[in-house]
């Protein structure tokens, strides 16, 4: 035997503690007039902003948005086949991005509390600078598993160094199956940032993965 091919896949992850938590708000009224409905949810809606504003001054929190009052009105129907007298609604959504999860912890507790107020979500992610620092990494990881592979497959056959021919994404090797070739074009990088509606501080941690597949000439 003077020479093989050797096609191998090396997969790495690595789990990192959150950086930032961005929660999702909704504020909302309705009622039978437009004016008072849009004035609570005005009046609801200042104390959270000018809570924020203090919060973005002292570091707790990295950035936030809110947008316009939406009003839109309707005339249900009773059970008996009769439009009822219209219904006026309110809303706005705000989302807040902390970099303090205490300071996260309190405000939820003092916000959460009014009736008007409804946290839509809570998502617990990296920074974008960390992200990209773990991206590299776990790539270039995933590469020395897959070199690592090769060499244990070279060596099973009684053959020795090995020599890289391709270096791929998952699923770019040229001359792969068309199944292959329908897999995700993409390094699988960050598919696990922990979401969802509820209100515990417990996030989990942050999984960043990637996978590549290799081709090396082993004689």
């Amino acid at each position: 035997m003077s020479e093989v091919v050797i096609t191998v896949r090396g997969e790495q992850e690595r789990r990192v503690a959150p950086e930032r938590a961005v929660v999702q708000l909704s504020v909302r009224a309705d009622g039978p007039e437009r004016g008072p409905v849009v004035e609570r949810v005005n009046a609801a809606t200042a104390p959270i902003r000018d809570g924020l504003d203090a919060h973005q001054r002292s570091g707790e929190v990295a950035e936030w948005s809110s947008g316009r009052v939406s009003v839109w009105s309707e005339r249900p129907w009773n059970n008996e086949g009769r439009q009822l007298p219209p219904v006026h609604h309110a809303s706005v959504d705000i989302s807040a991005s902390f970099a303090d999860f205490t300071a996260l912890s309190w405000w939820l507790g003092e916000t959460a509390d009014a009736d008007e107020v409804q946290v839509t979500s809570i998502s617990w992610q990296l920074t974008p600078g960390t992200r990209a620092i773990v991206e590299r990494d776990v790539a270039s990881d995933a590469v020395r598993v897959a070199v690592t592979r090769a060499e244990a497959y070279a060596e099973a056959i009684g053959l020795g160094a090995v020599a890289p021919i391709e270096i791929a994404d998952v699923g770019l090797l040229a001359g792969q199956t068309e199944a292959a070739a329908s897999a995700p074009r993409m390094m699988r990088m960050a598919a696990s940032d922990a979401a969802g509606p509820a209100l515990a501080l417990q996030p989990a941690d942050i999984v960043v993965g990637a996978a590549v597949e290799a081709r090396f000439r082993a004689s």
